[in-house]
C-alpha cells in the first residue's frame, strides 16, 4: 500500500525560511546602506551650494567676520574664513570652511582675489 505524500516536510519549510530571513535581511542592510549615502550626498551638496553663494558673495570678501552660521535657514552648518596673502604680490587667498555634523565633517572652497 503506497501512501501519496502531499505538502512539504518541516525540514524543507524550516530550510526555506532560513533563505528567505538571509535575503530579507540582506535587503534591509543594502538599503540602509544606501540611504545613508543618499543622506551624506544631499549634506555635501547643501554645503557645497552654500560656499558657493558665500564666496561669490563680493560683500563677503570685503567683511571682517570670521566665524558665522546658516542658521535659521540651514541649522547645523557653520562656516569659517582665513584670508592670507598668497606668494604672489597683490593676490589674496580667501578659504572658506563649511562644517557640519558638530565638526565632524566639513568642505573647503579657495578663491583668489587681486587686491
Amino acid at each position: 500500500m503506497s501512501r501519496s505524500r502531499k505538502g512539504f516536510t518541516l525540514l524543507e519549510v524550516l530550510v526555506a525560511l532560513a533563505i528567505l530571513a538571509g535575503s530579507l535581511t540582506t535587503l534591509v542592510l543594502v538599503y540602509n546602506n544606501h540611504l545613508s549615502i543618499v543622506i551624506r550626498d544631499r549634506e555635501e551638496t547643501t554645503a557645497l551650494l552654500l560656499a558657493r553663494e558665500m564666496i561669490d558673495d563680493p560683500l563677503f570678501l570685503s567683511t571682517s567676520e570670521t566665524k558665522g552660521d546658516f542658521a535659521p535657514d540651514y541649522p547645523g552648518f557653520t562656516w569659517q574664513k582665513e584670508v592670507t596673502r598668497d606668494k604672489y604680490p597683490g593676490v589674496d587667498r580667501y578659504r572658506l570652511n563649511v562644517i557640519w555634523q558638530n565638526g565632524s565633517r566639513n568642505l573647503s572652497l579657495v578663491k583668489y582675489e587681486k587686491r
